[in-house]
């Protein structure tokens, strides 16, 4: 026995945020499970138990958002009062 089972495609669940890779499910001590990346043991794997691939996903989500520093943006208009924000530099 290889030591871990991979989660079927038909799985949802996100990929490793530090790696890409796709996590796989490892039995640790005495029948508790953990999901983890496969890649390397220093990234993020749940704790010890039952198979928990929401609590992979929450805590391998990409944080989207992205800030802007508004006070480099100079905002410009046309004579149809479109408006276009422009980044200085």
């Amino acid at each position: 026995m290889r030591g871990y089972i991979n989660i079927p495609r038909s799985v949802a669940c996100t990929a490793c945020m530090h790696c890409g890779a796709r996590p796989i499910i490892s039995m640790v001590e005495q029948g508790d499970y953990v999901v983890k990346c496969p890649n390397n043991d220093s990234h993020y794997q749940t704790n010890p138990g039952l198979i928990d691939i929401d609590d992979w996903n929450q805590h391998n989500m990409q944080n989207l958002e992205v800030e802007f520093d508004h006070s480099s943006m100079i905002a410009c208009h046309d004579s149809q009062l479109n408006y276009t924000m422009f980044l200085t530099v």
